[in-house]
């Protein structure tokens, strides 16, 4: 129902598009790992994904349970609530491991929150927490890496101004663009498997990124001209290179 739903209501906010490598492969039973940047974002990955024809389990925070609007189709998808920093946070892997026991897809998120930044532009995934790689070591399943980019521009900043995002994005019809890569088997120590899971999750974020014509906000700057003018010394209150880079 949740990934119907988004089917639906993501078309009418934007204009979305989807793209897959050419080994990517929505096996059963295999975890689903999107980046995060907008509260809207998980409806544009839901709504890419069932273009697909997949419609996963989706690991959600607990709180999404006391929305009204939300509750029935969260609790009707067997959708798995994520408890942080409560005694029934383990829980939730028990029950993803059971989803994808059952050859169900099962959408997580391996960042711990949102990018900080308060414009709409892209930013690349953040720390991954270990969830994902302890999951996937438990269960041995494939972790297939989702890049999303353009949530941003439905959704994002404070909530003045995700809430008039939302009200406008009928009429401003913004670009979406989902990326699904080529599934991964992690190895190794848990910091390795995590790193391997970011790395793959970061690098179909740079395909969507750049298929919206976005600059990554991770990606160098070009060095400046070289100045012909008089060197200034180290400590001068002249405006430079570091002063400007936020």
């Amino acid at each position: 129902m949740l990934s119907r739903l988004a089917e639906v209501l993501v078309p009418a906010a934007g204009r979305l598009t989807v793209t897959t490598d050419t080994r990517a492969a929505l096996v059963p039973g295999s975890i689903v790992a999107a980046n995060h940047t907008s509260l809207a974002d998980p409806a544009v990955v839901l709504a890419a994904l069932h273009r697909l024809g997949a419609e996963p389990v989706v690991m959600a925070a607990a709180g999404l349970w006391r929305v009204p609007l939300l509750r029935r189709a969260l609790a009707g998808g067997g959708h798995i609530p994520v408890h942080r920093y409560d005694r029934r946070a383990a829980r939730c892997l028990d029950l993803a491991e059971a989803a994808l026991g059952e050859g169900r897809l099962v959408l997580l998120y391996g960042e711990g929150g949102l990018p900080p930044r308060t414009d709409v532009a892209e930013s690349p995934p953040l720390a991954f927490r270990s969830g994902l790689a302890r999951l996937a070591e438990r269960t041995g399943a494939p972790v297939v890496p989702v890049g999303q980019a353009g949530a941003r521009r439905l959704a994002s900043g404070s909530a003045v101004k995700q809430f008039a995002g939302l009200t406008t994005a009928p009429l401003r019809r913004p670009a979406l663009h989902v990326h699904v890569g080529a599934p991964v088997l992690l190895s190794g120590d848990l910091p390795a498997r995590t790193a391997q899971a970011r790395a793959a999750v970061t690098a179909a974020w740079r395909t969507a990124a750049a298929r919206l014509g976005e600059w990554p906000a991770s990606r160098p700057r070009r060095p400046a001209p070289p100045q012909h003018g008089p060197r200034r010394s180290p400590g001068s209150d002249a405006p430079g290179g570091l002063a400007r880079l936020r």
